[in-house]
């Protein structure tokens, strides 16, 4: 990239009000927050890849300076002006400075970020004091792009399902048949909409868009998934089709406009818990030397950071600049960007005050739950951190859903057949009261997940016994050694057909308890096509096919792909008139009267060595009812079936039965038959659901309406 400074450009005091690069008529208000440096320099470039500022400005404190802001006007220049700058202070780190003024920072608050060709990040301190090209802030303008008229679809998570997904993996495989020249980008996952409608998904989850350090990563590798941010105000500039900062911006946001125009939410997984820095022998972009002792939480020797992320440092949230910074990149999110709600990585972090200790009404969480502009916008804690604070469940405020990783582990563990997992597993299915019971919350509080980009996907969690991580180049030491996963007798993939009949079923399994249980689910972007990554299950590292999105197995695998897109329309609320045919299943489930049995009609077993259940839902006003048996046993079990509801003799019809093939898996009603009067047999790792009552009109209509592409 490349600007020209102009030689005639003219100097004013300028505001510190609003922080960043603002573009006016006549030039460009900058603005930086540092309270402990001694001196600013504001530097401007005329190509990414120089080592020397076309142009110096070096400002007056008594000019330039508002309480701790440091501003100037430059008239004469635009956007698309490369700029950083040079802060003088102290370097003493036992008292948590660590100014340089031979560095170029980055403006935390910049909407658009370079990075020069023959960038290196700084992997030793040996390193940190090389001559090397440095990334550079550029000057943006927001205010010229057309919405047309964009509304947010505002859906409840009663009638949401989320896909998690990666932006550039979705479409950058070479048969994902997007053009060529948009594979990889915002503007290529615009193609892919069409896909996500038909699978009945209504929300996606962004792995990080932020800007992020892609060389933050093992031994040279490529950090692929973006947990390494290096803005919260600018949006990774290689999803973009040009490489364009201001493309960027505009790409994004068509992106989020078709989203919309489609009826599909966007969610941002952002990282407030750390930085791309890292630790002490890090690289210094941006906040370490703006003002290191206001930006990250210190060990009580202010030499070392504390490291609550697992990342090297941890960003000082509660911090009042902190905690301002952090509502001004969501409102720049949902005001500018128009997006839809935000998960928040390691969310438990910021529920930490400036000394690391965890405070009972942390400021920033109250910020965010309390926040008109942020009022109907999603939120989403994963209620952890990498210290071991753990707060699912228990997670502040009234508008928090959490990512329910009891849920995730407890399923795996009972279709698995592990001993005593029936109750909890039943626990998980209606909406963990046992965490969320007191509350008196929406039961869409426990967002419902088997997989997500940090583990196994479906296919491997039913593949392999272990991890194979080999390939990361880490001795097969990092990701998780606790996966709760079988691979039913061959390690990995396998040309034996009843074990790959088996992985089909249990597949099957895991997406029914995602879609039918109360709560919101959320599916990993191709589990529906049995996507694998051959074991790895921490594949960060890879920016390749391990982790793209392989649109060949759409077709491979349309049966299993058939079954969720039916499931995942089902569950969804339909326009009727009778409240019967208005509730989603999940809210059936929440809403009606629940009978628990086991193979024999109420009489369920709790017991320790039981690994089936049967319950009945019947609506509040009696004339719909489900009848759900789940065998994770290993032998076929036959289950009693309800003879009467009301005085009225049932007639149920099989509706889904994961141990057959498909088109008989999930049917229409006009396809379903009706099952033996008395008992119903069930496969060993078997899932079936039989409906009786008029729902059945309802659900028909559903499925039809899928089946044509119509719904």
């Amino acid at each position: 990239m490349t600007t020209k400074t102009k030689q005639n450009i003219g100097l004013q005091a300028g505001q510190s009000f609003p922080q960043g690069a603002t573009v006016h008529e006549d030039g460009v208000n900058f603005c930086i927050f540092s309270r402990n440096c001694h001196g600013v320099d504001l530097l401007l470039f005329n190509n990414v890849d120089d080592l020397t500022p076309a142009r110096t400005i070096t400002l007056d404190p008594q000019v330039n300076r508002t309480y701790h802001y440091w501003h100037v006007f430059v008239t004469g220049i635009r956007e698309g002006q490369l700029y950083g700058y040079r802060i003088r202070g102290e370097y003493d780190p036992k008292q948590g400075h660590r100014f340089d003024s031979e560095k170029v920072l980055l403006d935390p608050y910049a909407h658009g970020i370079v990075t020069p060709k023959d960038f290196k990040r700084v992997k030793n301190a040996a390193d940190e004091k090389s001559v090397s090209p440095f990334m550079k802030s550029v000057v943006t303008n927001l205010n010229h792009y057309d919405w047309e008229n964009d509304k947010h679809p505002k859906r409840s998570f009663s009638q949401t399902v989320i896909y998690e997904m990666h932006v550039s993996g979705f479409t950058k495989n070479p048969n994902s048949g997007v053009t060529p020249a948009l594979r990889g980008t915002y503007k290529g996952l615009i193609e892919k909409i069409p896909y996500l409608v038909d699978l009945g998904i209504t929300a996606v989850e962004l792995l990080p868009v932020f800007y992020f350090d892609n060389q933050d990563s093992y031994e040279g590798r490529k950090n692929y998934w973006g947990y390494s941010p290096i803005s919260f105000f600018a949006p990774q500039t290689s999803y973009s089709s040009t490489g364009n900062p201001q493309d960027a911006l505009n790409e994004f946001r068509d992106m989020v406009k078709a989203l919309h125009r489609a009826g599909i939410e966007i969610i941002l997984d952002v990282v407030f818990n750390h930085t791309a820095e890292g630790g002490e022998g890090g690289p210094t972009y941006s906040f370490r030397g703006i003002d290191n002792r206001v930006y990250y939480t210190l060990e009580e020797d202010k030499s070392h950071y504390a490291n609550y992320s697992g990342c090297g440092n941890t960003l000082n949230a509660n911090q009042p600049i902190v905690r301002r910074m952090i509502m001004n990149s969501l409102h720049f999110w949902v005001h500018e960007m128009h997006v839809d709600g935000f998960r928040f990585d390691l969310a438990s972090i910021l529920s930490r005050d400036e000394n690391g200790h965890v405070i009972e009404n942390p400021p920033v969480l109250w910020d965010i739950e309390s926040d008109p502009m942020l009022a109907g916008t999603k939120l989403i804690a994963e209620a952890w951190d990498a210290a071991g604070l753990y707060q699912v469940g228990t997670f502040i405020g009234d508008s928090w859903k959490e990512w329910n990783g009891k849920f995730r582990d407890d399923v795996r563990k009972f279709m698995r057949g592990d001993p005593d997992t029936v109750g909890t597993f039943v626990t998980r299915m209606i909406g963990s009261p046992d965490m969320y019971g007191t509350q008196n919350r929406e039961p869409e509080q426990s967002i419902n997940f088997v997989t997500c980009h940090d583990g196994f996907t479906l296919n491997d969690l039913v593949s392999y016994n272990a991890k194979h991580n080999e390939a990361n180049g880490e001795g097969n030491r990092d990701g998780c050694n606790d996966n709760y996963s079988y691979n039913y007798g061959i390690e990995g993939p396998t040309d034996d057909p009843a074990i790959e009949i088996l992985r089909q079923r249990q597949i099957k399994n895991f997406f029914a308890a995602t879609l039918f249980s109360i709560g919101a689910p959320m599916i990993l972007m191709g589990d529906e096509v049995r996507s694998t990554q051959f074991g790895n299950n921490n594949a960060y590292c890879h920016d390749n096919e391990l982790t793209w999105f392989d649109w060949s197995l759409v077709k491979k695998n349309k049966e299993l792909h058939r079954f969720v897109k039916l499931l995942t329309h089902s569950r969804l609320k339909r326009d009727s008139s009778q409240e019967e045919f208005s509730m989603s299943l999940s809210q059936m489930l929440d809403k009606g009267f629940i009978t628990w049995h086991g193979v024999r009609l109420n009489e369920p077993d709790w017991s320790t060595h039981s690994h089936s259940i049967a319950f009945t839902v019947q609506s509040l006003s009696g004339q719909v009812s489900m009848h759900f048996m789940i065998n994770a046993f290993t032998e076929s079990l036959d289950f009693e079936l309800p003879v009467q509801f009301n005085g009225i003799n049932c007639k149920w019809h099989r509706w889904i039965d994961t141990f057959l093939p498909s088109p008989d898996d999930i049917v229409t009603w006009s396809e379903a038959p009706l099952t033996k009067p008395i008992t119903y047999s069930v496969n060993a790792h078997d899932c079936c659901v039989a409906f009786f009552g008029e729902w059945q009109n309802h659900v028909n209509i559903i499925i039809k309406e899928v089946l044509n592409g119509t719904c």
